[in-house]
């Protein structure tokens, strides 16, 4: 009875062990890495803004601007990651009413696209004129990317105000 009860107790203690290590892994993936000033390990950078990398993998946005209930912007992507594609998928915008909405083609010089394959390192795609139907015309936006980067990776947000 006593080998049974510390049998339960170990296979119990080893489960919140996991838990524990899974759960601390999944934040370090979502957090960026602090570094410290003047130190080899700097994080990636673009520019001119506003712009983000993931890895290797670039998003610049231009020219952001609102017209009636739509949110125009160019997007152009340069991939040097192991991501394999370009996706308007990948991209979604929430406004300040919080609500997302998804790219639009509908409107005149709101373009999308098919999947992009990338087929070498170091690729840009675009630029290509996107437009997002919102609710609320208030700036700022929030431009959430979340390229196909594997299980667990990635996902970025850009505050967007209009030029």
């Amino acid at each position: 009875m006593g080998r049974r009860v510390l049998t339960s107790l170990g296979i119990f203690g080893g489960l919140i062990a996991a838990a524990i290590v899974a759960a601390g892994a999944y934040t370090a993936l979502k957090a960026p890495v602090p570094t410290l000033p003047n130190s080899n390990l700097q994080p990636e950078n673009c520019s001119p803004g506003p712009c983000t990398s993931l890895g290797g993998y670039t998003l610049w946005i231009s020219n952001v601007r609102v017209d009636n209930d739509l949110v125009r912007m160019t997007v152009k992507f340069q991939n040097s990651s192991s991501s394999t594609h370009a996706s308007p998928e990948d991209l979604q915008l929430i406004d300040q009413s919080r609500r997302s909405s998804i790219p639009v083609s509908d409107v005149t010089g709101c373009n999308t696209w098919t999947r992009h394959e990338f087929t070498k390192r170091g690729e840009t795609f675009g630029p290509i004129d996107v437009c997002f139907r919102v609710t609320n015309t208030a700036p700022p936006f929030l431009l959430r990317w979340s390229p196909d980067e594997g299980t667990f990776c990635c996902e970025t947000t850009l505050k967007l105000y209009p030029t």
